[in-house]
């Protein structure tokens, strides 16, 4: 029997397209109908030719021995179709199979002598996999081959609606008393949005179950981590659209201004709240903010923490700092067919609010208030704040998944090809889209566009959540302390190492220096509020180059950072800029002068990857722009 299907197999592999499919085929060694997913990759009319007649001569009991040698496969089996259980088996690893499994490329070499990458640089360790180590949306870690993905199973056509919130998404942070009854505030912060939010979806949940009220309420603060009008200004436009939609489903919305360990738990004693909602935020200025709320609230009140920001919470997915993305990628995707679910559509929870109506808000005054304050970092007009923009953004006629995806697997890491990234990193930062819709959404378009949905998902799920793995974990996420041991001494072994340039802070701010491409990308940064994200690695690497210690460099880098672009404060960035001066998520490579064994980067192996100049030229064109309407509207800037 075993013989005869060998001899079928292989007069039937002569006639198979370069397709992929997936049948039922029986199983040898079970005698069993059992289902076999197989990627097939079959070649040119010779080989179809050779390869049955190796198959042929394979001995091996087991179907899978003679099936790899005709084909590329990738396959998992279910239990017998008979099996109650083989449903719900086969739906997990088709979920599953969202994220990409990535292979890795083993580089020889002998110590001090091996290959080096395209800057130049040489890993220290004699074998080692060279993995890609992206860093945000649309980046990716220079002098590392091509990212090469092993693809499981298709995604199924759709996801489960989840009817209540997954109760891992929830930290209780205060019991406060059972019984108690009052309405249930949700304290809206990182998630600014109506729509797909999991902690307003639980405030909603809690509301119906308490049989009370709901409002969500937003405390805006003098000053938060350098933001200036840039900033400023995008929240506010985005949070006058999350009031719209609320109020069409019928839940108020407040805004206070101050302290939130003052106006917060003042708002909740006011109409005797039961239940406080918190969205969650890795950085510690959000910790210490939580923290002094619940310190200021009545014993009565619980306070529940949603994390609605990453497709599987921060706490779920891991319950330790994790080394990089290859120790935390499968604990992510074994953990998808649970949390990465389709959002039930948000409702009122049945009773009208009753206490205290909301004042009415005059946006604009608001607006022009703030953006007077922080004049000095003016607004942009490429991205437009809000929900309603960001799911546009996604998948409108012009979004990201409709017409620019099919690109961004071959030029995400060129600078020169400015439309090949997907624009959201923005939206993601302030909450105004889902990373889970992204994700969602991503799924679908991964039929046409695979390779170029798997590169997405990869730093929108794995790259992601591992920065807020890392921001979660590691209190010391923006300075020296936070940087691994090896990097750590390294870097103190370096720090008296002569620089060929040193540059002021101001000077690095106005984009001085001798390097033109380095000035390029800080104005891009200052002028357009966003940088390529290949550039971010260089220009945070030459930093580390030309300050006289890298506690300096790291500080200027996150002060620019935080100060210009649009998505800054954020564990992205923090973890950008750690990667490229401390070494965080990476490995040791070839000790050299000021970086000792942090990865380098230089102008000419930028120069070998994309068109240099190209990318000056359009940075060039696009200040010039940009300083044309400031002075035709008479709005500043700090870089002449």
């Amino acid at each position: 029997m075993d013989r005869l299907l060998r001899l079928c197999f292989a007069f039937f592999s002569l006639f198979l397209d370069r397709n992929r499919f997936s049948r039922r085929i029986f199983c040898p060694e079970s005698s069993s109908l059992a289902k076999l997913r197989v990627s097939w990759l079959l070649f040119d009319a010779p080989q179809r030719i050779l390869y049955p007649l190796l198959a042929l001569r394979s001995s091996g009991p087991h179907f899978s021995s003679y099936l790899g040698c005709c084909c590329r496969f990738s396959f998992s089996f279910s239990e017998s179709v008979n099996s109650p259980m083989a449903p719900v088996k086969e739906a997990k690893l088709k979920a599953a199979a969202l994220l990409p499994r990535k292979m890795t490329q083993t580089k020889l070499t002998s110590k001090g002598k091996g290959k080096t990458d395209a800057n130049g640089a040489t890993p220290e360790v004699k074998e080692q996999k060279i993995r890609v180590q992206n860093k945000g949306l649309g980046s990716e870690e220079v002098g590392t081959p091509k990212q090469v993905f092993s693809y499981g199973a298709e995604l199924a056509a759709a996801a489960a609606v989840s009817k209540d919130v997954n109760p891992g998404r929830v930290r209780v942070l205060k019991d406060g008393i059972v019984g108690v009854q009052g309405p249930v505030v949700y304290w809206v912060s990182r998630d600014q949005r109506s729509r797909d939010n999991w902690a307003l979806l639980h405030a909603v949940e809690q509301a119906r179950r308490r049989e009370t009220s709901v409002a969500v309420v937003f405390n805006l603060v003098d000053s938060f981590l350098r933001a200036q009008a840039r900033q400023f200004g995008f929240l506010l436009r985005g949070l006058r659209v999350m009031e719209r939609n609320l109020m069409a489903v019928g839940i108020p919305f407040f805004l206070f201004r101050g302290k939130p360990e003052e106006t917060i738990p003042a708002f909740v004693r006011s109409i005797e709240a039961s239940l406080l909602v918190m969205d969650y935020s890795p950085l510690r200025i959000g910790r210490a903010w939580r923290e002094a709320v619940c310190n200021e609230l009545e014993p009565a009140v619980a306070v529940h923490e949603v994390d609605s920001h990453n497709v599987v919470p921060v706490w779920v997915a891991s319950p330790k700092l994790e080394y990089g993305a290859r120790t935390i990628r499968s604990k992510i995707q074994k953990l998808l067919p649970e949390f990465l679910v389709e959002f039930p559509v948000l409702e009122n929870p049945g009773k009208p609010w009753a206490a205290q109506i909301p004042p009415p808000l005059d946006w604009d005054s608001l607006i022009e208030e703030v953006l007077s304050v922080g004049a000095e970092v003016p607004e942009v007009d490429w991205c437009e704040a809000g929900e309603d923009a960001a799911l546009e953004a996604l998948v409108g006629e012009k979004g990201f998944l409709r017409s620019r995806i099919k690109n961004y697997e071959d030029n995400r890491n060129d600078p020169s090809k400015t439309g090949a990234l997907s624009g959201l990193s923005p939206y993601l930062h302030y909450g105004h889209v889902s990373a889970q819709r992204c994700a969602l959404e991503a799924r679908k378009a991964r039929r046409s566009h695979t390779k170029a949905a798997d590169a997405f998902l990869e730093e929108l799920v794995i790259r992601r959540e591992l920065a807020d793995n890392y921001c979660h974990y590691q209190l010391n996420y923006d300075n020296l302390k936070g940087a691994w041991d090896w990097a750590r001494k390294t870097l103190t072994d370096h720090a008296s190492d002569k620089r060929e340039h040193i540059y002021t802070l101001e000077e690095l701010e106005k984009g001085r220096t001798y390097d033109q491409l380095w000035n390029a990308s800080q104005l891009e940064m200052v002028h357009y509020g966003k940088m390529h994200g290949f550039m971010r690695m260089y220009w945070a690497k030459k930093i580390l180059e030309w300050t006289p210690s890298p506690e300096e460099a790291l500080s200027a880098a996150i002060y620019l950072n935080d100060k210009y672009e649009l998505d800054g404060r954020d564990p992205n960035g923090y973890v950008g800029c750690m990667w490229s001066i401390c070494g965080v998520h990476d490995q040791g490579w070839q000790e050299r002068p000021v970086f000792g064994k942090i990865r380098y980067m230089n102008y000419a192996g930028c120069k070998r990857k994309f068109n240099v100049e190209g990318y000056i030229l359009y940075v060039n064109r696009l200040v010039a722009e940009i300083k044309k309407k400031q002075k035709a509207s008479n709005i500043g800037s700090l870089v002449p």
